[in-house]
C-alpha cells in the first residue's frame, strides 16, 4: 500500500506564489507517474501536472508557464511550484501516484490540501 501526504496549501493573494509538497511512503513500483490534480467546487477533478520516473512532464493548458512540477526520486517526493496564482486556481489539490505493474494500473491518492487565491 502506498500512502501520500500533501502539504503547503493555504491562502494567497492573486499574483502570489505557493509551493506544494507530497511525501510518498510504502513500496512503490519502479515504473510510476506522480502528479497533481485539483477539484474546485461544483467541478470535476482535473489533472494539473504529471511527471514520470524519468522526468518527463505534462501540464494542463490553464497552468502552462505558471506551474512547475518536479520530483525527488531518492526522497519519494513530488512538488508543485505555483506562480502568478489566479482566483481560478482556487481548489483542493491532490497528490497522485500511478503504478504500471505488468500492464495493470494502480492509483493512490492523498487527502488533499486547500489552495485559496483571494484578495
Amino acid at each position: 500500500q502506498v500512502q501520500l501526504v500533501e502539504s503547503g496549501g493555504g491562502l494567497v493573494q492573486p499574483g502570489g506564489s505557493l509551493r506544494l509538497s507530497c511525501a510518498a511512503s510504502g513500496s512503490i513500483f519502479s515504473s510510476h507517474t506522480m502528479g497533481w490534480y485539483r477539484q474546485a467546487p461544483g467541478e470535476q477533478r482535473e489533472l494539473v501536472a504529471g511527471i514520470t520516473s524519468g522526468g518527463s512532464t505534462n501540464y494542463a493548458d490553464s497552468v502552462k508557464g505558471r506551474f512547475t512540477i518536479s520530483r525527488d526520486n531518492a526522497k519519494n517526493m513530488v512538488y508543485l511550484q505555483m506562480n502568478n496564482l489566479k482566483p481560478e486556481d482556487t481548489a483542493v489539490y491532490y497528490c497522485n501516484v500511478e503504478e504500471n505493474r505488468w500492464g495493470r494500473l494502480y492509483n493512490y491518492w492523498g487527502q488533499g490540501t486547500q489552495v485559496t487565491v483571494s484578495s
